[in-house]
Parts: structure tokens; C-alpha cells; sequence
């Protein structure tokens, strides 16, 4: 198991590296050899912190070919595996120099790391560079960018194969949130859903918050200021009850009234089919619900004629409020 901590860079002195395989002795056992576990263990050691630069070297180089998504600690880290790996597995007796070797090693694990971590498989990416490899030849060919069915042709696959390359091609790409943007390329950003409000939705929640504002005003006065104190001005419950002089029972039945008559109130002018019928149809009740719904229309029509004169500018002739009232 690798351990992230285990990151190096070009700075790391010759201490560090032991430290280093110190740790790396800890998780990974000394592999058993004539020479005895001591020695090993000391020419390991000293192959791993004389050639730590190495790993840098190698994690520059490759990072140079890969997007940017890609960590590079991660990269140092699968380097130093191989390192380590490099240094138990050498031979002096081949007549080839450890730091040839080791950067062989140090980059094939590398390149495990990476077709590990691939969200594509490796097949696909084969048939990905088969397919750029196709691109470029047509282009040179016919002197502007091929068309679907001419890289499917060419590449001796039908069209339909051709696209499912495609669709797997993209989801093994990963997109940086963070990376800066390059014109002319797909963007993260383009893909995530927008999170501005669509013009229509902005007119109906407009207008829902304009009749919510009248039903609310167009309420008794009791039930109004029981809403306006507990919704509008965060007031307890008790401190509602007091002021009332009533239980906080009643408080509570009295705002849960008030909630119905603002629902179907709004409902009627918005929605009159999911307004809750009358229990007694032309009886008290029902005309008072009546008078509210009308008291409604009336200050949403007396808010229009103030938003009208405010935008045309023209002096308001009286702000008094509609003399609509509805008894409790």
C-alpha cells in the first residue's frame, strides 16, 4: 500500500530519502538474500537517497504529455515505488547502470498508476489514438477536416462504432473545475447545469411573491399581525400569545388559519382549481372567503398602479391603501 505522505520532490535531501525508505522498510519487507538482511537493507538505502532526483526527473517529464487534472504527487509517489522496486531488483552483475534501470522502472510504474487510476480501459484509449491517427492522415488527404463516415471508413468500422468510440472516449475525460480555460475547448464550467433562473420561471415566482405580499395584507388584522410577527419578524410564539392575551394554542390555530386563507386566497387568482371547496356554499364562511379573495385582488391591483407610476415616473396622486376590509 502506498502511502501519500511518501511524495518527493527535486528538493529532498540525501536524509530524506532515508527517512524516506525507512518508511517504505516498515510497509515493505526486506527481501532475504545471501549477502544478510543488514546489507541489503544498507545498499538499498543508499541507491534510494543517490538517486531520488530521479524520480523528479521522470514525474516532469511524463506530467509534460498528461492533462492537467493529473496530480503529480501522485506521480512522485508511483515514482518512488518504482524506485524502491528498482533498487531491490538490481543486479550489478549485468554490466547496466542503476540509473538507466531505475528510470525505466521509476516510469513503467508510473505508467501502471496511471492505467490503474484511467477511467477509460485500455482498449479504448488504443482505438482513441487509432482514431486521431485516422483524423490527421484524412486532413493531410483531403486538405479539411474528415468528415463522420470518412474516419469510420477509414478506420474500416460503421459509423454507429465510430460514436460509441466517441462516447467512451468522453466519459474516460475528466474536466478541471480549477484549470484556467483554453479558447476553443470545452470547459467544465459549459457542462454543469446553469444556475440562473430561466426568464419564465423568474415572471411566475415574480408574480406568486406580488399576490403572496397582497394575501397578506389583505388578511384581519388579528391573523395578519399573528403572520407578520412569526414569519416576517421571527417573534416567539409566547411572546405572540402574550401581547394577544390568548394561549399559545390559539396562536398556533390562528396562524394555521391564516396559512389556509393565504393558500386558497392565492390559489384563486392563480390556480382556482386547486382551491379548497366550501363547506356550506353561500353561508357566513363562504362569504367572507369571498370578500378576501376580492380584498386580494384589490391590493394586487393597487400594487400595479404604483409600479406603473414609479416607472413612468409620474407624481403618485394618493398612497393610501384600498378601504377593503374583511371582519374576522
Amino acid at each position: 500500500m502506498r502511502e501519500r505522505s511518501l511524495s518527493l520532490g527535486h528538493g529532498c535531501s540525501r536524509n530524506c530519502g532515508v527517512e524516506t525508505w525507512r518508511r517504505w522498510g516498515a510497509i515493505m519487507p526486506e527481501t532475504p538474500s545471501p549477502g544478510g538482511p543488514d546489507r541489503v537493507s544498507s545498499t538499498t538505502q543508499q541507491l534510494i537517497s543517490e538517486h531520488l532526483a530521479l524520480v523528479g526527473f521522470v514525474v516532469s517529464e511524463t506530467s509534460m504529455r498528461l492533462p492537467t487534472y493529473v496530480d503529480r504527487d501522485d506521480l512522485r509517489s508511483a515514482g518512488l515505488e518504482g524506485l524502491v522496486q528498482a533498487s531491490r531488483s538490481f543486479a550489478e552483475s549485468k554490466g547496466v547502470p542503476f540509473r538507466h534501470y531505475a528510470i525505466s522502472r521509476i516510469r513503467g510504474a508510473i505508467m501502471d498508476d496511471l492505467r490503474r487510476n484511467d477511467w477509460a480501459s485500455r482498449s479504448v484509449r488504443q482505438a482513441g489514438r487509432a482514431r486521431e491517427q485516422a483524423v490527421d492522415s484524412l486532413m493531410a488527404a483531403l486538405g479539411e477536416i474528415p468528415s463522420t463516415n470518412a474516419v469510420a471508413d477509414y478506420m474500416g468500422i460503421s459509423v454507429t462504432e465510430l460514436r460509441n468510440l466517441d462516447a467512451s472516449l468522453t466519459r474516460g475525460s475528466v474536466l478541471s473545475l480549477d484549470a484556467a480555460p483554453t479558447p476553443g475547448t470545452l470547459q467544465a464550467s459549459d457542462t454543469l447545469e446553469s444556475t440562473m433562473t430561466d426568464p419564465e420561471d423568474q415572471v411566475l415566482e415574480n408574480e406568486l411573491h406580488q399576490y403572496l405580499r397582497a394575501a397578506v395584507s389583505a388578511l384581519p388584522e388579528r391573523l395578519r399581525d399573528v403572520i407578520s410577527r412569526y414569519f416576517l419578524q421571527g417573534h416567539p410564539m409566547a411572546d405572540i400569545a402574550r401581547d394577544l392575551n390568548v394561549t399559545e394554542s390559539r396562536v398556533s390555530q390562528l396562524r394555521a388559519e391564516a396559512m389556509v386563507l393565504i393558500r386558497d386566497g392565492i390559489n384563486s387568482h392563480l390556480a382556482p382549481e386547486q382551491v379548497t371547496p366550501a363547506g356550506r356554499p353561500g353561508g357566513s364562511v363562504d362569504r367572507k372567503r369571498s370578500a378576501y379573495f376580492a380584498a386580494i385582488a384589490e391590493h394586487r391591483l393597487h400594487a400595479m398602479k404604483q409600479e406603473s407610476q414609479n416607472s413612468s415616473s409620474v407624481p403618485e396622486a394618493t398612497h393610501e391603501r384600498p378601504a377593503v376590509e374583511v371582519v374576522a
